[in-house]
């Protein structure tokens, strides 16, 4: 499912010529802000139910670059829940639907009155039902990476 449509910002692009890698995670950041408006946790969301969502965990991969003024897509996968957990995986495409990186990013539900961890709102899962979800056994190749210096 496309979350998130933008272009490469002028100020995101570095010395190399090319969008560096912190915009990266900036445009990974504006799909999570698009997916919570999605699933009813915009602003009125959060304040209405006293909840909202932390990023716990992101694992990036960078596989090509992008230019200034470039149009971006973001596309959202749903790899596994649970009451209070999200484990998203978000590809980010050029326009001619090139893979430029992924990020795999666990979230994590929170009541914001206790600052803990806290179940989804019963609005908030129902819509979260809806969000498209890989398939056991069928996660996106890219999903479940480690790093390491493969010997």
């Amino acid at each position: 499912m496309e979350i998130l449509n933008t272009r490469v910002a002028p100020e995101w692009v570095d010395y190399n010529g090319h969008m560096n890698d912190a915009e990266y995670a900036r445009v990974f950041s504006l799909a999570v802000e698009a997916l919570m408006e999605h699933i009813g946790l915009d602003a009125e969301g959060r304040a209405r139910h006293g909840y909202t969502l932390y990023t716990l965990e992101t694992h990036l991969c960078y596989r090509r670059e992008a230019h200034e003024g470039e149009p971006l897509s973001v596309a959202l996968t749903l790899l596994d829940r649970d009451a209070k957990r999200l484990h998203v995986f978000f590809a980010l495409n050029d326009a001619e639907g090139n893979l430029l990186a992924t990020s795999e990013q666990m979230l994590m539900g929170m009541n914001q009155e206790s600052g803990r961890p806290d179940a989804f709102p019963a609005p908030v899962a129902e819509a979260i039902t809806a969000l498209p979800q890989a398939e056991t056994g069928a996660w996106p190749e890219l999903a479940g990476r480690t790093i390491a210096i493969r010997r």
